[in-house]
């Protein structure tokens, strides 16, 4: 079995992320060793990077996560609180930055107790929130085990002495006064659900004993960092008994728990949630067509074409554990009867989302082909190759584009008898020189997309003209989607620009220049392990951007 093909295994992650010394303690394998990198050279070094430290707030869709991971899946969670603040494409980013607005804080007092008030009306789940049973409304000594126990689950930490007195005294005050334990649990809760210990994810480090003058992560901040990473939500049991342990801030603790969370299922919800981010999927719930001009419009289009592209990237990682560029080439798909009737492709299934393959000649393949990509970015009543060549360059190849200039006029043509299609009103446009610069950066790739229409659909022509999808991706030609595709996985800029796409989700932080040694490494050991998106989670999970702090 050659190594692309293998399962994780703790060997390998002896082999690819720890020290020299305990490498040798672990007694690696020399069969399940990486192979030779093959024409990448030697290996870059790993610098000692510190990452940027400071608290993240938890992310609407974290905020949810962690609220069934408390009190159960079925539970009802608000959805009315602070908005997410993308910053460089990614809500994680943001959350490094952003503050809560005065309304903010009304909204999450209001969903706290709604929390709450289902959290004791459901005896079952009020049960496996509380340790003891109460002898009276004053309890204080069962108010004090309760908030030790719930509190060490919702601060993703062990609570301080005081904190326990604070949450205790709320507790049996509110059920004192309104005469019912079951009241002042209700308090407890929605104070804990209020708290910036819930709300926010301090990341501010700990002197590192073994390294003077260095800082490093706790091992309890590194369970929050690991859990909302590869999973979007708080710490399990397993994780945090091994924080409190000490074990995260060890090399083989570290590895050993990111080899157990890379196994699990939950991980499937970190995928989704980073690919979420990256490609800007979330848009998808305000997604808005003309129905006039695409009858195949429906509300319900949008998130069933995130829905398609989540499942295929599950699918390929974990699944296939496959090379991350074949999500530009596969034809395998899943999609509902809506997508498909889209696609003109039989439905796999009477309801519901199920597997197709398309055909070796069909004009549709990878990611670019998906509905998701070719209807976001599009106007709402016509496509736009300047958007789909913009999210190639960003998105995929790290190429930033400048903003237009100021007072420039970025409307192209109407359709005319000489200029009928897209790539003829762009040619007109590009006459002004202003526009020219930047336009052909983006416009030469999203041509090779003017086959699909505004909302994904295939055609042949646009205004009664036979459509030219030609075009050229950094001076390399292509004849139409399918090369194009080609292209973009054969480029050399796909593989550091998704690697610096991850570590920057999973630091919550933009990279600094210093970072980019370590990104370069990082992309090196992505190469090597054959592109596989399972490995660089493990390879930036325990790398020292991730696990060394700056002085806060």
């Amino acid at each position: 079995m050659a190594f692309r093909d293998k399962p994780l295994t703790k060997t390998f992650f002896s082999r690819a992320l720890l020290p020299a010394a305990l490498v040798a303690s672990l007694g690696a394998c020399s069969e399940e060793a990486p192979p030779p990198s093959g024409g990448l050279g030697p290996r870059p070094p790993m610098p000692e990077i510190a990452a940027q430290t400071g608290a993240q707030r938890l992310t609407v869709a974290q905020y949810g996560n962690a609220i069934r991971d408390l009190f159960g899946e079925d539970i009802n969670v608000p959805t009315s609180i602070e908005p997410d603040a993308p910053l460089d494409g990614f809500v994680t980013l943001g959350s490094s930055v952003s503050t809560i607005s005065s309304r903010g804080v009304e909204k999450y007092e209001k969903a706290a107790f709604a929390i709450a008030e289902q959290v004791v009306a459901d005896p079952a789940r009020k049960a496996s929130v509380l340790p003891c049973t109460p002898t009276g409304a004053n309890d204080l000594d069962c108010a004090k085990k309760f908030a030790t126990s719930l509190g060490r689950r919702v601060y993703r930490r062990p609570l301080a002495a005081a904190e326990v007195d604070r949450l205790g005294g709320v507790l049996v005050q509110a059920a004192t006064t309104l005469g019912s334990f079951d009241k002042g649990i209700e308090f407890a809760v929605a104070a804990m659900l209020q708290s910036p210990n819930f709300l926010y994810r301090p990341q501010v480090g700990e002197p590192d004993p073994k390294n003077p003058g260095k800082r490093r992560y706790t091992s309890l901040e590194m369970a929050s960092k690991l859990s909302f990473f590869l999973w979007n939500s708080i710490p399990d049991e397993d994780l945090l008994a091994a924080a409190e342990a000490g074990k995260l801030v060890e090399d083989e603790g570290l590895a050993d728990q990111v080899l157990r969370m890379l196994e699990s299922p939950r991980a499937r919800e970190g995928l989704r949630a980073f690919v979420t981010d990256w490609l800007h999927l979330g848009d998808l719930d305000a997604l808005s067509k003309d129905p006039t001009l695409f009858t195949y419009y429906s509300p319900e289009v949008g998130p069933a074409a995130r829905e398609e592209t989540l499942r295929v990237f599950e699918h390929l990682v974990f699944e296939l554990d496959a090379d991350y560029r074949d999500v530009f080439l596969t034809r395998t798909s899943f999609v509902n009867p809506k997508l498909a009737s889209m696609y003109a492709v039989p439905a796999p299934t009477d309801e519901g989302f199920g597997k197709v393959v398309f055909s070796e000649d069909s004009p549709r393949i990878g990611l670019l082909g998906h509905i998701s990509i070719l209807a976001l970015h599009s106007h709402p009543r016509s496509t736009s190759a300047t958007l789909r060549g913009k999210f190639v360059r960003e998105d995929l190849l790290c190429d930033g584009i400048p903003p237009p200039p100021v007072n420039v006029n970025t409307g192209l043509p109407d359709a005319s008898t000489e200029a009928r299609t897209l790539r003829e009103r762009i040619a007109q446009h590009n006459t002004d020189p202003t526009c020219r610069a930047c336009h052909m950066l983006m416009d030469p790739i999203g041509l090779g997309l003017e086959n699909f229409d505004g909302i994904g659909r295939f055609r042949m022509k646009e205004t009664d003209a036979v459509i030219d999808p030609s075009g050229n991706l950094d001076g390399v030609p292509f004849a139409n989607a399918r090369e194009l595709a080609l292209r973009i996985h054969d480029n050399d800029k796909v593989a550091p620009c998704f690697v610096r796409k991850l570590y920057s989700y999973a630091t919550a932080f933009e990279p600094t220049k210093e970072e980019s040694a370590a990104i370069n490494t990082l992309t090196y050991d992505f190469r090597a392990a054959g592109h596989r998106v399972k490995s660089l989670l493990s390879f930036i999970a325990t790398s020292p951007g991730f696990r060394l702090a700056h002085e806060p």
